[in-house]
């Protein structure tokens, strides 16, 4: 069996060797006449899966190592009866553990405590439950607009309306997946009229999709209020971003919030069991063998509630290290931007997420019980 993958896919080579041969290619570059052999594929974001691609081809199972499917025409596969999975949750805990690193260091550069703020999540799917989980051990007041969600299950949580969540809160973070159609469309959701009714000194997060924020009329706004505080890892027009944009945000980072160590290897494995049940291979391959050993994280000691907890996330993960990396793009031509967005997240530095990491609980004293909610190893 021929098996194409984006090579930016951590250890496919390696994953998915028994099925056959494994041609990695670059995901922005794969062609239809790259998979004229190929009878699995196995993408990412990058990679428009649809008629285009895969007409003509021998193309039976496709697999996405990511949580979004936007960039997949699902009708098309369904249509040729070609078998689609993707790696919904691979990394939200990645994701999540991300705004939180963000939301910390900005405290300390704008100087505010996260827990005088009202807090609203907007999609409370995979990511943003485990943020509000997160809020939750932090004791951070949020509120929830998920219209889906809340129509399945109306009792699970106090939901509001999306104009209330504007209108209420100081702090918001986007989770929701990208969608042009349907009942929810959520591209450019937030689009100049809901910019506009931010409340002043609002914080603003996107880990969602770029789209999800009408960029143009964000940065139109920027250029109107000095007040708002905006922190992106998604951009509309990926890999190109719009270079006053990112001059103007308070933090920059280029679409890696879920790239953890752990997220990513998620993702070859949950589109690896996928291929294996479609083909009826045993795989041989298992992420547990490419995880590092845990660590010991060391604190600073800090009577001041605040300060433990910036201090904590910081030691835990320096966010501004991948701002100053994208940052540095604002004064590069197009292409050579680009090339840097995709190179940052082509090549980017291991982190690993809070349940590798082991605290004494001597050393987190009282504070014991919500490190251990957050996810952190608290030894004895």
């Amino acid at each position: 069996m021929i098996v194409v993958a984006d090579q930016n896919i951590p250890c496919a080579a390696d994953a998915f060797a028994d099925f056959g041969e494994v041609r990695l290619l670059p995901g922005r570059d794969i062609r239809n006449e790259d998979l004229r052999e190929c009878s699995c594929l196995v993408t990412r974001t990058v990679t428009r899966v649809d008629a285009a691609l895969l007409e003509g081809t021998p193309v039976e199972f496709v697999g996405s190592a990511t949580i979004g499917t936007d960039h997949v025409d699902r009708d098309y596969l369904a249509q040729r009866g070609i078998t689609f999975s993707n790696a919904a949750g691979c990394n939200a805990e990645a994701a999540a553990e991300y705004v939180i690193s963000g939301l910390y260091a900005l405290s300390v550069e704008l100087g505010f405590d996260p827990r005088s703020c009202r807090a609203g999540i907007v999609g409370c799917g995979n990511v943003g439950s485990r943020l509000a989980h997160k809020f939750d051990a932090l004791g951070i007041e949020y509120c929830v607009n998920d219209p889906p969600l809340a129509k399945r299950d109306p009792d699970a949580r106090a939901f509001v309306e999306l104009d209330e969540l504007v209108a209420t809160c100081d702090l918001i973070s986007l989770h929701v997946p990208l969608a042009d159609t349907g009942a929810y469309p959520t591209r450019h959701l937030f689009d100049a009229a809901l910019l506009r009714s931010l409340r002043p000194q609002c914080l603003l997060i996107n880990a969602a999709r770029g789209p999800v924020i009408d960029n143009t009329a964000l940065l139109a706004l920027l250029d109107e209020r000095d007040d708002l505080r905006v922190f992106l890892d998604t951009w509309e027009g990926e890999p190109r971003v719009m270079p006053e944009l990112l001059r103007r945000v308070q933090l920059a980072t280029p679409h890696i919030a879920g790239y953890s160590v752990e997220g990513r290897l998620r993702g070859t494995q949950m589109v690896l069991d996928a291929a294996c049940a479609r083909f009826g291979i045993e795989p041989g391959w298992n992420m547990a063998q490419e995880i590092p050993a845990a660590k010991q994280l060391q604190l600073v000691a800090a009577s001041d509630e605040l300060a433990f907890w910036q201090r904590l996330f910081t030691a835990h993960f320096d966010i501004r290290r991948d701002h100053a990396a994208l940052i540095a793009s604002a004064e590069l031509d197009d292409s050579q931007r680009g090339g840097l967005f995709e190179s940052l997240r082509r090549v980017y530095p291991d982190r690993l997420e809070y349940p590798r990491w082991r605290i004494s609980a001597a050393q987190a004293g009282a504070r014991a019980q919500a490190l251990a909610e957050l996810g952190f190893a608290v030894e004895a």
